[in-house]
């Protein structure tokens, strides 16, 4: 963890101020604190729905399976097949977020679902956005879909799917040299092969049919079960989380997986304005003086947030495994890039240890807060320990924050570059996951 300077803190945000002011409204800093602890729990309860909707054999089921950072043969995968295995709606709450709902309808046009009663059977309302997944050209159905839910003020995405397949069959028609060689080949494809060339062919047809079909301005987004990382899923996760409401773009973001290190950037930010409210709380309920520190706070809530950065970061034990198991990278491995503590070496004296740390550097941020905190009567002890409190765990959380999310970059450029697999060095013995990592020397290496 980086060292803090008392020299280099960075001045408190006017919106911060604000925000602090307003929780500490009298002087009443327990009554501000459970306001805010009830403002986070609020937060943490909101509901996101998602609707994947497409023809049998689109790749739909694997699409909600990928979305939720499972495999199709996964336990809680949705399952698959060729023939139309959706008959009926059905909810898939995300493995570590359970109030994310991934819902896996039935085609539009199905025997049990006609066009013109489709959105009122499917119960539309439900719904925060639609994804149309296809795995050729948007039908009519599609478009008629589209059309609708966009009357009805939602949002909706083009997916298009499975375009490995397309750019492997398109290879066929090319020689060892990338030439062209098939006299029937589509006048639209580029004489050179070029993988990007085919896919801007596949994106301009799928465009070019929903414009015809009477979708203005369309967008499209191409696909692949096998490697999320590619093509532009990464694009689709940025618009799903631009696109949303504010109060639900950290939810969508906790629960995305790491393809990309945008998605990793948003989150963060997404994080980090949750960090004052948490030290609020942490100093104003259940707060108990810490030995050998001039602060006091809730070391158990903040083991809670700590442990609850490295799941939104995909780095505790159930993440990492899952990680392992879809990439076929060794956990050793993707822990070796890993240099702040993982989530299941979190404790209360690892927390009181990185307070330690950042006591010193608080003082120019408590000079700060105790002029404008009101100090009125019986709260004059309180809220004079919460000025010395509050900015040691803020600064403790960013830090921890930081680490967390440069480990999860460290991890997704190790899960991009591909790691050497077990195959290839069969007589290598990988250590045991937990055995070489040392906190205690992630620790020194602490300023």
């Amino acid at each position: 963890m980086a060292g803090v300077d008392a020299k280099e803190l960075p001045k408190i945000p006017e919106e911060d101020i604000e925000a602090l002011k307003a929780a500490f409204g009298e002087g009443n800093l327990t009554e501000a604190s459970v306001k805010v602890k009830e403002a986070l729990e609020t937060a943490d309860k909101i509901t996101l729905n998602i609707a994947v909707t497409g023809e049998s054999g689109s790749g739909k089921s694997s699409f909600v399976n990928a979305i939720r950072g499972l495999k199709d043969r996964d336990k809680g995968a949705t399952a698959i097949g060729v023939t139309e295995t959706t008959m009926k709606l059905l909810d898939y709450s995300h493995p570590s977020y359970p109030n994310v709902t991934v819902w896996d309808l039935p085609g539009i046009g199905t025997p049990t679902f006609k066009p013109h009663t489709y959105l009122k059977e499917v119960e539309f309302s439900r719904y925060d956005f639609f994804i149309i997944i296809s795995c050729t050209r948007f039908i009519s159905h599609d478009i008629q879909l589209a059309q609708e839910i966009q009357k009805l003020g939602k949002k909706f995405y083009f997916v298009r799917s499975k375009v490995d397949q397309d750019l492997a069959n398109e290879k066929k028609m090319y020689d060892e040299e990338g030439i062209l060689e098939q006299s029937n080949a589509p006048t639209n494809r580029p004489p050179p092969y070029s993988e990007s060339a085919i896919l801007d062919v596949i994106r301009e047809d799928c465009i070019k049919g929903l414009k015809t079909g009477g979708v203005a301005s369309p967008r499209i987004f191409l696909v692949t079960r096998w490697d999320l990382g590619k093509f532009d899923f990464p694009k689709l996760q940025e618009t799903l989380v631009n696109e949303l409401p504010s109060h639900k773009k950290l939810i969508l973001l906790r629960s995305l997986s790491h393809v990309s290190k945008e998605t990793l950037e948003k989150k963060k930010e997404q994080l980090q304005t949750q960090i004052w409210l948490k030290s609020l709380v942490s100093c104003g309920i259940a707060a108990v003086p810490i030995p050998g520190l001039s602060t006091v706070c809730d070391v158990a809530m903040l083991v809670t947030s700590l442990k609850g950065f490295c799941r939104d970061f995909g780095l505790d034990e159930k993440s990492l495994s899952a990680l392992s198991k879809r990439t076929k990278i060794p956990i050793a491995e993707l822990k070796a890039v890993i240099k702040s503590p993982l989530s299941e070496e979190i404790t209360k004296d690892l927390v009181i240890t990185l307070l330690t740390k950042c006591g010193t550097g608080a003082v120019q941020y408590s000079t700060i807060l105790l002029k404008f905190i009101p100090v009125v009567g019986a709260v004059v002890g309180s809220v004079a320990a919460a000025a010395v409190a509050l900015p040691t765990t803020k600064i403790m959380l960013q830090n921890f924050l930081d680490d967390v999310a440069a480990d999860a970059l460290r991890v997704l450029e190790v899960v991009m570059k591909g790691a050497i697999s077990n195959s290839e060095m069969p007589h290598k013995k990988h250590p045991h996951p937990l055995k070489g990592r040392n906190v205690n020397m992630w620790l020194k290496g602490s300023k």
